[in-house]
């Protein structure tokens, strides 16, 4: 069984080479596919063994179990310029040179005693990427191309402490992947030229902790909280003049709390407030234009800090099949004065429906699917090219995504 174990984490690994999204600015709306068709709940519904990724208190909570997810994301991606003075940057430029993604996970859990836990979650925790088919002369000489992708193996303890509470602790083991072309015009204005762009793909490892709480109120009602701290990346050497502080890219801590209620006997409502701290990441948050490019100040991509709003309904239909939805809004990380420096990173999309189902089989085992739309969403510029002659830079973005999963009890 532990061969099998690691042979399917590696699969699952090798796998997100390929992999990157972005929904609440680049965090995935939702972990494991029952979640992703409740619009991402579930710090205070866990519902598999990707439970961890969510709120690790949720693990002791789903018992003895193995999950496999596949999920197909297609973004929808583009730039427009508007009253520029540089010759041939007004225009429209499609990012839609890469359109297909493939997202696997992988989840499993152990009971090791009748109150505590011992499993892992293998997940994507976003990433995003834009392939320009043209030359922006804003940018460079060559067609922009970004590509960001995460994976997160998170070991993770559970315990039931009494009748009522619940709590874990998951160690994230991070792996990021990083790549950029076609922003030859920067090079100017970084303090390592040659750590800017064009160096093919650049890689980075980190740790964090991720700590989770949930307590059963009632036989109907469960509450929840959550807390993530900032996982601590190395730097990406190749791109040290790129990146604020010399290539660092950090994750951003996140927090959050949830509720569940079960409406009726087959009927649940979850409803879960997530933060994630862009602010605290130089990198992503340094605003454009400002110091040099790798510096400590240097130019960033100007994102705010995000509140995410998530709200699931679980129905029970039979004994067979559950039917899922849900709706995910997050208050937006890009101000319209920050549009230039995010043309290669357009995460734009403020809201998600999700749709979703399992449907049991005989051998205690079961399918799960999801489908989820991020509503088309442009950004503004306002002033956003004062430091390249004047103009604006206005992005869009819309998603499409689809999952699937197997899941048994152990």
């Amino acid at each position: 069984m532990k061969q099998k174990i690691l042979v399917s984490m590696l699969i699952a690994g090798g796998f997100f080479a390929s992999a990157a999204h972005a929904t609440n600015g680049y965090f995935s709306h939702g972990y494991g596919i029952k979640s992703e068709g409740m619009g991402g709940v579930g710090i205070a519904f866990p519902q598999d063994s990707l439970a961890a990724a969510t709120n690790p208190a949720g693990m002791v909570m789903v018992g003895n179990r193995m999950d496999l997810g596949l999920e197909w994301f297609k973004p929808s991606r583009s730039a427009q310029i508007t009253g520029s003075p540089v010759p041939g940057a007004n225009g429209t430029y499609d990012a839609n040179g890469k359109t297909n993604f493939f997202i696997p996970s992988f989840g499993y859990n152990r009971m090791i005693s009748q109150d505590s836990s011992l499993g892992v979650s293998v997940y994507g925790n976003g990433g995003m990427n834009t392939t320009y088919t043209t030359a922006n002369p804003l940018l460079g000489t060559s067609p922009a191309v970004m590509d960001l992708e995460q994976l997160f193996v998170a070991p993770t303890f559970s315990k039931k402490v009494d009748d009522k509470n619940y709590f874990g602790i998951s160690l994230n083991l991070a792996y990021q992947r990083f790549k950029a072309q076609g922003l030859e015009n920067f090079t100017a204005v970084s303090q390592t030229p040659t750590g800017v762009t064009n160096n093919g793909t650049d890689t980075s490892t980190g740790y964090g902790l991720h700590l989770g709480w949930i307590q059963q109120v009632t036989p109907d009602v469960s509450v929840g909280a959550t807390y993530q701290t900032k996982t601590k990346m190395t730097k990406f050497s190749k791109y040290s003049g790129l990146f604020a502080n010399q290539g660092s890219f950090d994750i951003p801590a996140t927090y959050g709390a949830g509720i569940a209620v079960k409406v009726a006997p087959p009927t649940t409502v979850a409803f879960d407030v997530q933060r994630i701290m862009y602010n605290d990441v130089s990198s992503i948050a340094n605003p454009n234009p400002t110091g040099q490019l790798g510096s400590a100040n240097g130019t960033g991509f100007g994102w705010q800090n995000m509140t995410v709003y998530k709200l699931g309904v679980n129905h029970e239909w039979n004994q067979n099949l559950t039917l899922r939805a849900g709706w995910d809004h997050n208050n937006g990380s890009i101000p319209a004065s920050q549009t230039y420096f995010n043309i290669i990173a357009p995460a734009t999309v403020t809201d998600h429906l999700t749709l979703g189902g399992t449907w049991k089989l005989a051998d205690k085992s079961e399918i799960s699917f999801y489908y989820m739309h991020a509503f088309r969403k442009t950004i503004y510029g306002n002033g956003s090219l004062a430091g390249a002659g004047g103009g604006e830079s206005n992005l869009t973005l819309s998603e499409d995504s689809l999952g699937i999963s197997y899941g048994w009890n152990l």
